[in-house]
């Protein structure tokens, strides 16, 4: 483990790597560099304008590619994000290399993740911070509802697109509690349709949020998965959690979906709307894939009738 600073912002590699050309950059106000994709963040600030420095190519203290598939796969991001355009992404501003490196560079968007695993450590040794999911639990219904929206139009927009939301959860929402707006982000490993899921129970994706497909090989993963997941992560985000289990707050079945490796109906009784929406989630996260919504389009149309 090697320890870095600049700035007054500390940073750690598996294996001795110069990132000082970044302060070139701007001022460096924040890192992440707790990822498996061999992409390390740096927050920047530049002419009163803060951006997102996405670099591949580092070697990440939980690295879980070797650097030439880092790279391979930002680039492939980059692509991703020019491809699909939405009011709620974060937007790219450019891209470049590096002293071998490949970076990304987009803009700087305020809000909190709401599953900030990096964060958790953290947590765990101060029970007393409320995370940024307790404090999205504790919203009103009304604003809940409202990032609800977004999230039906940004999945809309990436079917529209002719690709497939993969390795999309709640990891990928940000929230700003001062404006309460939602940015989404993260949309790396979406692909074009169609799509096979040739990985089996590898396939990418938290267990808390699979569709079953999404664990099987050979199986198609198509808008009936990009729905069944809109589905679970509606549904965890109108059920009351367990603060006692921080800084993992998750729905009390939670540990019956990790055995089974995919989402499960919450219980009716800690879900916080009605009877009838209750219902068409429960459609949209049938098992049976026939037994689902067709489109998104025709999920949203339940969902708002079912308010």
């Amino acid at each position: 483990m090697f320890n870095y600073t600049i700035h007054d912002v500390t940073y750690r590699l598996r294996e001795p790597q110069d990132l000082s050309w970044i302060a070139e950059e701007g001022h460096v106000f924040s890192a992440i560099d707790q990822t498996g994709s061999g992409c390390i963040l740096f927050g920047i600030e530049k002419n009163g304008r803060k951006y997102w420095y996405k670099i591949a190519g580092a070697k990440t203290v939980e690295a879980e590619v070797s650097a030439e598939e880092s790279i391979r796969l930002l680039r492939y991001a980059v692509q991703v994000d020019r491809d699909i355009t939405h009011p709620l992404l974060c937007p790219l501003i450019r891209d470049f290399t590096r002293d071998g490196f490949y970076v990304a560079v987009y803009a700087y968007v305020d809000g909190e993740c709401l599953f900030d695993h990096w964060n958790f450590d953290f947590y765990m040794a101060h029970p007393e911070v409320i995370t940024p999911m307790q404090r999205f639990h504790d919203l009103p219904v009304e604003k809940r509802l409202m990032a609800a929206e977004g999230l039906f139009s940004f999945m809309q927009t990436v079917i529209d697109a002719g690709y497939l939301a993969v390795d999309f959860y709640d990891s990928s929402i940000l929230y700003d509690f001062a404006t309460d707006k939602m940015a989404l982000c993260d949309i790396d490993l979406f692909q074009k349709a169609p799509l096979v899921n040739d990985a089996g129970p590898g396939y990418f994706g938290t267990t808390r949020l699979k569709a079953p497909e999404e664990n099987e090989k050979g199986a198609a993963i198509d808008e009936q998965t990009n729905l069944f997941t809109l589905g679970a992560i509606l549904f965890d985000m109108f059920t009351r959690i367990d603060i006692s289990q921080t800084p993992h707050v998750y729905p009390e079945n939670v540990p019956e979906r990790r055995s089974v490796r995919h989402f499960l109906p919450n219980p009716r009784h800690s879900f916080e709307l009605n009877d009838t929406v209750y219902e068409v989630l429960c459609k949209a996260t049938a098992m049976d894939r026939t037994q689902r919504f067709h489109t998104i389009q025709d999920f949203y149309e339940n969902w708002r009738k079912s308010l």
